[in-house]
């Protein structure tokens, strides 16, 4: 089951008993669904929990009940419409719409003036267009309708609510998105769907965890190469200080870093310097292979 059908069997599960409420779920599945007309409603599902949500909210919010219900049609969906039109006029009453002048699907807000109904509207909305992406692979959430009105209504109500959805167009259908963890985390629990919000959560704070980790490894090992390209520098040179003037000829200071070099040519500067004797610090000590680098390079200017 993928991360969005668990997110709708987990929304599935909020009880059908305030009618008002009812009325603003349906109100979302209708505008969002495959249908919406006088001469037919027609809603199609993959979801068996949707789809036995379906008759329940239908008959909570209009006491009416599906016309026909198909398991098993289009790709192995549910398959759920009216076509009678005294039931189909009930519904479009209950909105506010004429039935028989509708040509624009539109959202009456008067419908959704109570907060628990708008929520319950979006609810829908995401139950019949909506879909979400497993938040291990990336976060994105969208709502999908053929209806410019009705998109640009619900995301007027989406403002309203204190969301910030994303808009655009796709294959001709109207599209509100979110890509913010955080965003779809909220939503989702506004919706009633507070275990995936987590997940969302979850998910945001383990990529965190793992670009972090991520980010101190680059460094360690950005580090590593150059304290591996400067040993090399500094070894280049002794062995020129040593062609050409000799070690021991060296004062006391240039010799015993020198030999510490030659000996640890991987240790870091901090851990060599506390191999000398007396030990010293690593400032000294890089002032002391500085010398031996600027000493070869002399060598070599000569």
């Amino acid at each position: 089951m993928s991360f969005s059908s668990e997110v709708k069997t987990e929304l599935c599960a909020a009880a059908v008993h305030d009618k008002a409420c009812a009325v603003a779920e349906c109100y979302g599945v209708l505008l969002y669904c495959n249908t919406f007309t006088a001469r037919e409603i027609r809603i199609v599902t993959a979801g068996r929990d949707f789809a036995q949500r379906l008759p329940r909210l239908l008959k909570r919010a209009f006491g009416v009940e599906f016309d026909r219900i198909i398991e098993g049609g289009e790709k192995s969906k549910y398959i759920l419409t009216v076509t009678d039109r005294d039931k189909i006029r009930k519904i479009f009453d209950a909105f506010g719409a004429d039935a028989d002048n509708t040509p624009v699907l539109h959202v009456n807000l008067g419908v959704l003036e109570d907060p628990g109904c708008r929520t319950a509207f979006l609810r829908g909305a995401f139950l019949a267009g909506g879909s979400v992406t497993d938040p291990d692979k990336r976060f994105h959430l969208e709502l999908v309708t053929s209806h410019f009105s009705v998109s640009r209504e619900c995301y007027t109500l989406l403002l309203e609510l204190g969301f910030t959805p994303r808009e655009t167009v796709r294959s001709g259908n109207q599209v509100i998105y979110f890509k913010q963890a955080d965003a779809i985390a909220e939503l989702l629990t506004t919706l009633g769907a507070s275990k995936a919000g987590m997940d969302v959560v979850s998910a945001k704070i383990g990529k965190s965890m793992s670009n972090s980790v991520n980010r101190k490894l680059n460094c360690d090992f950005a580090n590593a190469d150059k304290v591996v390209a400067a040993a090399q520098e500094q070894l280049n040179a002794i062995k020129k200080v040593d062609r050409e003037i000799g070690i021991p000829n060296l004062p006391e200071g240039l010799q015993q870093a020198a030999f510490l070099r030659i000996a640890n040519p991987d240790m870091s500067l901090a851990d060599l310097a506390l191999l000398s004797d007396p030990p010293v610090t690593k400032s000294c000590l890089n002032h002391r292979l500085k010398k031996l680098v600027e000493m070869a390079k002399q060598i070599s200017f000569n």
